[in-house]
């Protein structure tokens, strides 16, 4: 079975691979866990990031986009002492404040599905590359987006960062085409 080469051999890699990236999402509870695991990757490897996953899901009340945009200092405190996810300050202070800006997204547009689909036409933008090394790591519209984002607040989400997240919740088809996943999504 070919897949994309990234992942390696790696079981836990592998079945992301396999199940989850480029699957199109269209839950805003994804979405967000999403843009502060992609944060949080931000100068790391995503298996780092992906291994710290339930910790994370853990940690950040699953994800409850309400709950994290409450936090206080006292919870940022418990977050750099959690040995489970990645203590950078400034990376979980961006989360907090980016759970802030999703809930004003999600109150403008209705969701934030809603918000990060429309810059697509609601279509996927199914990509054809036949090697890895074709795959960028930005485009115009992960720049487009990430100036949006940028313009209403968001922090830690740069173009590299969106377009991760764009791969990831199916916004855009970036597995090769020799791929057994790339017809499949």
């Amino acid at each position: 079975m070919n897949r994309c080469p990234w992942c390696g051999n790696d079981e836990l890699y592998v079945k992301y691979h396999d199940e989850e990236w480029g699957v199109p999402v269209h839950d805003d509870r994804k979405h967000f866990e999403f843009l502060v695991l992609e944060s949080a990757q931000a100068g790391l490897s995503w298996i780092t990031v992906l291994r710290k996953r339930e910790n994370y899901r853990k940690a950040y009340d699953e994800f409850d986009v309400c709950k994290v945009s409450e936090y206080d200092e006292a919870k940022t405190e418990e977050l750099m002492q959690n040995e489970g996810i990645i203590r950078n300050r400034r990376k979980i202070e961006a989360s907090i404040n980016n759970a802030k800006r999703y809930l004003e997204i999600q109150k403008e547009f209705g969701s934030f599905d809603n918000y990060i689909w429309s810059f697509v036409d609601y279509k996927v933008v199914k990509n054809h590359w036949n090697n890895i090394s074709e795959v960028p790591a930005t485009s115009e519209l992960s720049d487009k987006v990430s100036k949006e984002l940028k313009n209403r607040g968001f922090k830690f989400l740069g173009s590299t960062i969106i377009y991760a997240h764009l791969q990831a919740t199916g916004v855009i088809n970036d597995h090769l085409e020799g791929c057994f996943r790339y017809d499949m999504v």
